[in-house]
């Protein structure tokens, strides 16, 4: 795997996140993401019918790419229409948890949710602190989401090392909990604290989800958390891997399945352009197939070929042939594209699959506003 990573220069690609941003490389050899300019201001009405048939709560995904200015009208728009709740993403550029606190200053009602923080981005105690201000600043609408991220990742950005990702997750879930409710930190090798607050009493029940893929870290995400957040998991994969394994962690914490919320990211365009939209989904994808907890992931999902195929164009040095190896089967089952209609169905996939909060989010190069607006039915319970 080590020769394939070049072609796609994954160590400075933002792994573990998407959904409308996109990586620019610029003379100097810098990089930023950037998200398309909203084409809000002259944009057409949409030539089919909105539709919406759905009883659970649908959310989106906004993250900042070069305008805080243009995801803050997302934002509002997103409140306004009735979505449930907001996610952002973590990407290399501004903070989750502080990109939070400027949509909290700019929206009423609306949950916030990370989506998600890596956990080696700073100890327990310092993402405790935070997230009890961000709180306490939306009046209890944070919704703290955290992950692993991945070895490229975490070794390169914040001089970390993952040796036991699943044990290392109980770990920080349990020191968070611990402080938000008072008590004594539990000892831990790698996230030693022995924190307490003081003045300040956050909500001890803070709801905190875990990011998980594999069936291990699903099954801690039931056991421990209140939520887990899905990324490239398509309804097929949530319905025979994600429901069980998150069952079987309730089932050894003696907790109901009821309650436990299930968040799955879904790329998403309304437009008449379904070539074009696929096209660009796979380019941004491309990364996510080098990685090994989602080509594990992306293979029990049935899509063996797809990676094979993958791989042996980067073997030959066709990124480009490689980004095309990802099928449209995949990116059917995967994405809601397409007029109002069909984007609408593939959204209720994902309820009908056990997700309770499905999550629309941006696929670079479409007009995303208007997906919201189109599809604002399907966020009204």
């Amino acid at each position: 795997m080590a020769r394939l990573v070049p072609a796609l220069d994954v160590e400075r690609t933002q792994l573990g996140v998407g959904l409308g941003d996109r990586y620019d490389s610029l003379a100097d050899g810098s990089a930023v993401w950037v998200r398309p300019r909203s084409r809000g201001a002259g944009r057409r009405p949409s030539a089919h019918a909105r539709v919406g048939c759905h009883t659970l709560p649908v959310g989106t995904f906004i993250s900042v790419g070069r305008s805080l200015d243009a995801a803050l009208d997302r934002v509002r728009e997103a409140e306004q229409l009735g979505y449930h709740s907001i996610f952002t993403t973590h990407l290399a550029g501004r903070d989750s948890l502080t990109v939070l606190a400027a949509y909290a200053n700019v929206t009423e009602s609306i949950a916030l949710g990370t989506g998600v923080l890596p956990i080696y981005s700073r100890t327990p105690a310092a993402t405790a602190q935070q997230a009890a201000t961000i709180d306490d600043i939306s009046d209890g609408r944070l919704t703290l989401g955290i992950g692993v991220s991945h070895r490229v990742t975490v070794e390169n950005w914040y001089g970390a090392q993952i040796r036991k990702p699943v044990s290392e997750m109980r770990d920080y879930v349990a020191i968070l909990r611990a402080i938000f409710a008072g008590e004594d930190p539990p000892q831990s090798e790698t996230f030693p604290t022995r924190f307490h607050f003081l003045g300040l009493r956050p909500r001890a029940d803070l709801p905190i989800y875990i990011a998980a893929l594999s069936p291990r870290m699903l099954e801690l995400a039931g056991e421990v958390a209140d939520g887990v957040i899905l990324w490239l998991c398509n309804p097929d994969y949530i319905r025979d891997v994600v429901v069980a394994h998150v069952r079987e962690g309730r089932r050894k914490a003696d907790k109901p399945l009821d309650g436990f919320d299930i968040v799955a990211a879904v790329p998403t365009a309304v437009t008449d352009e379904v070539d074009g939209a696929r096209a660009t989904l796979r380019a941004d994808l491309s990364p996510y197939f080098l990685l090994p907890f989602y080509r594990r992931m992306i293979e029990r999902s049935g899509y063996e070929a797809d990676v094979k195929l993958f791989d042996e164009a980067m073997e030959r040095g066709d990124a480009s042939a490689a980004a095309i190896a990802i099928s449209d089967g995949f990116l059917e089952n995967l994405a809601a594209i397409g007029p109002a209609d069909i984007a609408a169905a593939a959204v209720e996939r994902y309820r009908d699959a056990g997700a309770t909060s499905p999550c629309i989010g941006a696929i670079p190069g479409t007009d995303f506003l208007n997906a919201l607006e189109s599809l604002a039915e399907l966020a009204h319970a």
